[in-house]
């Protein structure tokens, strides 16, 4: 028996009783998760300006630590970010977030 076959033996009754315990509180885990996710998108909304600032300056300090040689690469994560926090910032209002520039 290898070390992973070991490994799964040993976790799975951990696996059942999560699974378990998921299922009886299906109800409160839902719940509480909305409430998370509602709390972050009115963060995000509402710091949408400074998180984007934040994440110019980070990837300024990234490209210039890297002599620009990964400019392109920095460029798109960075967009893409950008538009990830706009779509969180803005869900379930009903608006288009604004095209990240």
């Amino acid at each position: 028996m290898g070390f992973m076959d070991t490994l799964k033996a040993k976790l799975a009754p951990a696996k059942d009783k999560v699974s378990h315990f998921a299922l009886e509180h299906e109800d409160k885990i839902g719940q509480r998760l909305d409430k998370a996710a509602h709390k972050v998108s009115h963060f995000a909304l509402e710091h949408e300006d400074k998180i984007g600032q934040r994440l110019d300056k980070a990837a300024h300090k990234v490209d210039t630590t890297t002599k620009g040689k990964y400019s392109s690469k920095i460029e798109t994560g960075t967009g893409k970010a950008k538009e990830t926090l706009g779509r969180i910032a803005h869900k379930g209002d009903g608006m288009t977030p604004p095209p990240a520039s």
